[in-house]
Order: C-alpha cells, then structure tokens, then sequence
C-alpha cells in the first residue's frame, strides 16, 4: 500500500525551473514538495554540466532577482573558498571558468551548493521537501484537476501519493503531461505556420547531449579502453553532416556550411575552452593544475532517435547509446587527434566516471496552451526596424537568445535564427484545460522553433519562478491561473506582485545602450 502525503505546491523535477519555482512559492509561505530524479537538484547547472547560456546584458539587466543572486552566489563562493589571485578576486565580473559560451562558466557541483544555500532556509523552516532520486509514475485526475500524483523512489521501490492543490511540471521531457491527460505537443509542428517550420513529426526533436568533464594533462597519457561501438560512430556520416560526425568537420550553425575548428590550443575560437570551466592561471596556488572543460560539442549530439513517447526499453538504450557516443568522442581525441593527456573528471560531475548525472534534453513535450508563442514574435527578421520582439501585455518575465535547434532526430540539421529580446506571456503558462497543472521547465507554449530561444538557462529559471509565484498567489486569493489569465485587472495584480519580487517583465530601450 502507497503511503500518502500532502503540500500546497507539488514540483515533480528539480531542474533549473524547478528550484526557481519553489524558492518562488516558498517566499510567500506556501508548503512545497520538490521530487528529482538524480543526486542534485539544478537541472542544466548542475545534473546535466551545462555552463549558462546567457544574453549579452545580463550583466545588467534581462533576468529575475533571484537568478542574479545564484550568480552572485557562485562568485562569492569562489572568493570565499579558492586561493583567487589578486586580479580574479578584484574581478567584478569574475569568470571562475574563463569560457566564453557564458560570462559565468563554472563548475556544476558549485552550482549545487548555491542551490542548496538558496533554498536552505525553506528546507530548514519545513516549508519545502526535497525527494532526490524520485520519479513520477502514475496520476489522479478527477475533470480537470489533478489530485495527486504518485511518485517512486529510485532507492527503496517505494511509492508515495502526493495530493498537491498546484502541481507543477518541471521535468525535463514533460512526464506529468501524459499523466495528467493534459493537451500537449512534441516534436515538430507543420500547423504553425512559422517561417522555417519543418515536416511535422511528434518524433522529431533536437538532439540530447550526453556532457561529460574533461582535463588536459599535456605530456601525460591517459587515454581509456576502446569503447565496444566505438567503430559505429567512428563511421557514421549524417546525410546532412560534410563528413564523418567524429572528424575536424563541423557545420556553422548559421549557414549551414562546413567550417574546420580547432579543438585545442589555438588562438582565437577552440571548442576545449569554449565551455571550459576550470581556468587554473586565476589562481595563486591550487590543486587544480590543468584546465578543464564540459564536453558538449556537435560531435556529440545524439539525435539517432528520440527519447520521448517511446517505450522504456528504446528510451534506455538510447540514452545508453548517447552515452557510448561521448565516451568514443573522448577516445577519438586522445586517440585520432593525438591528444592522450585528456582525462575524465568524476569530481567535477558528481559521478563515479565524469559523465554527467543526465542527459542534456533541449526539448521537451510542451503543453497547449492558451497562447503559443510562434517565430513571427520573436524573430528580427519578422519584426524589421523593432529593438525588441513583439510585445505581450501578459508579460510574465523577460529572455533574449537566438532560435538554436540543434540537428534533430528527424534529419533535420541547424535551425539558427536571429531573434529580438522577448518576453514570456502568462498565456504560454496556462494549459487549454487541465486547471491546476502548471509547465515549470522547458514545457512551456512554445513550438518546436520558438522552444530554441525559450530554453535557455535565465529563461527556464523565469518561466519557472513565474510558475511559482502564479501557483502562490492563486492558492492565496482562491483563484485559478486562467482566472488570473483572462481577467486584466487579476493580472494586473499578478503582474505587480512579479514586479515587487524582481521580476523583470519587459527589456529597456536597447538602441539607447
């Protein structure tokens, strides 16, 4: 028989959106349960080893309070806890990795210990419950409400009925939507009508990314076991790729044409510090010798096929074979590109082999919802002669990126479109029926081309605290969130409520920067 348990706000995942959502719905009291499939909540920042993509602004402007103050936090924890030298601790703006995909490249288990010291005081007070290594399996729905979802822990087999007023979904492929019978899409749309949509098909979607952390001991030789299918990704040639997907060649994202870039060493653009994490030069002694990055190239996109709406057995092993694809990544470099002092880094990930904890998933299932934000509201080609994208009245937050799908399980290769700084309409939060089910992640209303500028890191931490906050306030003025969506004076006040929490709902003026 399944135990029972009750809270305010039911967050099933406890990635990026995940933590925002409940930091959200905690700071105005309400009682929160967060499940997480792996040892670390943070998704993104964490789990999957993935160094914030980020805006050129966000130094500035362009994101909520509380996802400055994690990036306060990580700088402070690197000025409290490593031997900085006098120019990186006098360094405002310090980058702890020195990678350039991001202003903040750090290590991921210190993302974890921000996290953990972000929502302490909630898990301290008992307001939040954090279940690590628990999944969702089954849910009760009565009409159109969700009365509990039962989750399973990893751990003991066993099962707990967790009957929330608010459930929020903040998993990484949208689990609960199936589970909830809540309307949703995944994959590619044709029905849209967005310039550059592709052939629908719900089992094309952008490829996963099995990230792993990886150093460089030059002179040493360190080079693993072959991997058993090492061969197969050796040889395989994508119809759209210019060669081999192990080899020099890569495509620019842009124009689709092949380019050759260095991995190591060189001036200018190298994929080894692009998102390179450990930067040993900032110190004035350490133990961290030798420079370290996450690996999360092209060559090892896995997009052989989807891991989502597909049996358990087909998702297990393709994840098994993203794994095996970064591991013959790894051997291709030390071996083929003579560079034998690459090593793995269990520590930097949390594991026992340097992989991270889970897959990098950049799509997601997505709910229907009551407003679908499409490529004609973002893109700069759309909109000529505008400084930002099309306006919503409804602005639940702010995020700016470029449209960047990776090559899909479709066959598709780069989608890669300019876009404007956006906002994040409330009606994107609100599902066409299901009434107390909130996306929290990168299962928001968005479609398959928009979801490449909406997945980011700021945008997934804003469209989950805002996903908190509507969840709080709806439980504290017994409303529901449609009733907050089509009323303009409850959204007005919804909307001043994220304004006092410091949440940014539209950009400035940005030709007056």
């Amino acid at each position: 028989m399944s135990a029972e348990r009750a809270c305010q706000v039911l967050i099933v995942g406890g990635g990026t959106g995940a933590c925002a959502a409940a930091i959200a719905a905690c700071s105005m009291g309400m009682r929160v349960i967060l499940t997480e499939e792996t040892e670390w909540i943070g998704g993104q920042l964490t789990s999957q080893a993935v160094p914030p993509d980020e805006h050129p602004w966000i130094e500035q402007f362009g994101c909520t309070r509380t996802y400055r103050a994690y990036r306060d936090g990580v700088r402070r924890w690197y000025r409290n806890n490593t031997p900085l030298g006098r120019a990186a601790r006098a360094d405002l703006h310090l980058n702890p990795g020195g990678g350039w995909v991001s202003k903040l490249c750090h290590a991921p288990r210190v993302g974890r210990i921000v996290l953990n010291k972000m929502v302490e005081e909630y898990c301290a007070s008992g307001l939040l419950e954090i279940w690590l290594h628990t999944v969702p399996v089954a849910a009760s729905v009565e009409g159109d409400l969700v009365r509990s979802v039962t989750v399973r822990s990893l751990e003991s087999e066993e099962e707990t009925v967790v009957q929330a007023k608010v459930v929020l979904d903040a998993t990484e492929r949208g689990d609960l939507l199936p589970m909830t019978g809540t309307d949703y899409v995944v994959g590619s749309e044709a029905d849209t009508g967005e310039a550059h949509a592709v052939q629908a098909s719900p089992e094309n979607c952008q490829a996963i990314t099995w990230v792993f952390a990886m150093a460089h001991d030059e002179g040493s030789h360190r080079v693993i076991d072959k991997p058993a299918s090492y061969e197969r990704w050796r040889s395989l040639r994508p119809s759209f790729w210019p060669g081999p997907l192990l080899g020099e060649l890569d495509l620019n994202p842009i124009t689709n044409e092949p380019r050759k870039l260095p991995f190591w060493g060189e001036n200018g653009f190298n994929f080894f510090t692009y998102r390179q994490i450990v930067d040993p030069s900032i110190y004035e002694s350490s133990d961290e010798k030798h420079p370290v990055t996450v690996v999360n190239w092209p060559m090892n996109d896995y997009f052989e096929g989807t891991i989502v709406d597909v049996d358990e057995a087909v998702k297990q092993a393709r994840l098994q074979e993203s794994k095996e694809l970064s591991r013959s990544l790894l051997y291709w470099l030390q071996t083929e590109m003579d560079l034998p002092g690459l090593y793995l880094r269990p520590d930097v990930t949390g594991t026992r082999d340097g992989f991270a904890m889970a897959p990098y998933v950049r799509e997601s299932r997505r709910i229907r919802a009551r407003f679908t934000v499409l490529e004609e509201h973002v893109s700069a080609d759309l909109n000529p002669g505008r400084d930002r994208a099309r306006d919503f009245e409804d602005s639940v937050g702010i995020g700016a990126y470029r449209i960047d799908l990776h090559p899909s399980t479709g066959g598709d290769s780069y989608i890669d479109l300019s876009t404007l700084p956006f906002q994040i309409p409330l009606g994107a939060l609100i599902p066409l029926r299901i009434r107390n089910l909130l996306p929290a992640c990168k299962n928001a209303g968005v479609t398959h081309i928009t979801n490449g500028c909406y997945r980011l890191h700021p945008v997934e931490w804003n469209i989950g605290e805002a996903a908190g906050y509507l969840a709080a306030h709806c439980l504290s003025a017994g409303l529901e969130p449609a009733q907050v969506y089509e009323s303009q004076d409850r959204r007005v006040l919804f909307q001043e409520l994220l304004t006092r929490a410091g949440v940014e709902l539209e950009w400035p003026r940005l030709r007056a920067l």
